[in-house]
This record gives structure tokens, sequence and C-alpha cells, in this order.
């Protein structure tokens, strides 16, 4: 048939292509409410902004991902220019040794009330993040190391970390930086204009 209407093979190979578009856009549609309460609701995961903010934005990062830490930038300056947002922050080492302990220092420092300052450090640091940079850091800040190495290997740190896999694996993510903004799942570097737009799109289908 093709042979004969090479035309129609085109007009097949569209419809084919939004056919699987639309069961996975359904199907992430689905995982998205199964996974309700591990994205939004887990009160061990560290957030930014009004906690009652009608819009909420899940970061899955890396912080020795250099796509991270430009996206970190865009992530400041939408807190800092719309109240109205809360960003939920959620560790996902996938670059080696160096981000997996630097995921479990920044939880860790929870215990110290010391996240913030220690996430934006991380964040805004030079050079890949290694156990030697990482502990400068946190002796920077006075934190107590000996109770930070102690919490770095508490359950909560690892049930984090076990969930921050299983989330964004089930959501088709592949690495660092990965946002979900309102139903839609954004992988990649984002812009402060193009994650304005997508807030701009969830209040508007409200």
């Amino acid at each position: 048939y093709f042979i004969a209407n090479p035309e129609k093979l085109g007009d097949a190979l569209d419809s084919m292509q939004a056919h699987y578009q639309a069961q996975e856009k359904q199907r992430l549609a689905q995982t998205m409410e199964e996974s309700a309460d591990a994205l939004y609701r887990t009160a061990s995961d560290f957030t930014l902004g009004r906690a009652d903010a009608p819009i909420t934005i899940v970061e899955f990062f890396d912080y020795n991902c250099p796509y991270c830490r430009q996206a970190g930038k865009t992530v400041q300056n939408l807190i800092e220019s719309d109240p109205n947002v809360r960003i939920i922050f959620r560790e996902w080492p996938v670059l080696g040794e160096g981000s997996l302990f630097a995921a479990r220092a920044a939880l860790a420092s929870r215990a110290q009330g010391k996240y913030e300052d220690f996430h934006w450090a991380l964040m805004n640091g030079e050079g890949r993040a290694t156990e030697a940079s990482i502990l400068k850091v946190a002796r920077d800040l006075g934190l107590d190391i000996v109770k930070l190495l102690a919490d770095m290997e508490s359950p909560a740190v690892e049930v984090h970390l076990e969930r921050s896999n299983g989330l964004a694996r089930s959501l088709g993510f592949t690495g660092t930086p990965a946002f979900i903004v309102g139903d839609q799942t954004v992988p990649g570097m984002i812009s402060l204009e193009k994650i304005e737009k997508l807030i701009a799109d969830v209040r508007a289908a409200e």
C-alpha cells in the first residue's frame, strides 16, 4: 500500500507519533496523580516560598551538574520575583560519588537548620563538589561536622534519595536538571522566561 501510495506514509507516521505522545501524556498524568503525596506533600522535603503558594514547582537536581547551577539562578530569580510560587527541592545525585556525598550532606544539614545556606553555597560554588570542598563549605557555615557526618547516614536521608530516584525514573527523567510545573514535566535547563510562561499557563488553566 505504501509503495503504491508513498504520500500516505508521512500521514501514517504522524498519526503514530501523535498516538504515542497522547499515550505518554496520559501515563505521566496518571503517574503524577499517583505520586502526588511523594511529590508535593512530603514533610521532609525542603521548600522555598510560601507554604500556601498556589503554584508549586518540583526541581530534581545534582550539585555537580553545571546546568543545575545555571537553573539554580533561575530558581533564585523566580522566588525573588514571584511570591506566589513554592519550590520543592529534590536531590537526585546522578553524577558520581561527589554528587552523592553533596546530596547527603545537604540533606543532613537540615538537622542543624542550615539547608538553605548549604544549598546555595554548593549550587553557586566553583569547580566540582568533592568530599573535601563540601566539608569546607560545612565548616565555613559553622556546622558541627561530626553530627553532619552521622546525619548523612540517617534513614531520612536514605528515604529521600531512594524516593528521588524512583520518582525521576517513573516520570521519565534521564538526567538533571528536571522540573515539574503544573502538569508539565520539563527535562533539562530552563530559562526564567520559559518557567514564567509555564507558570502563566498553569494560572490561565485554573
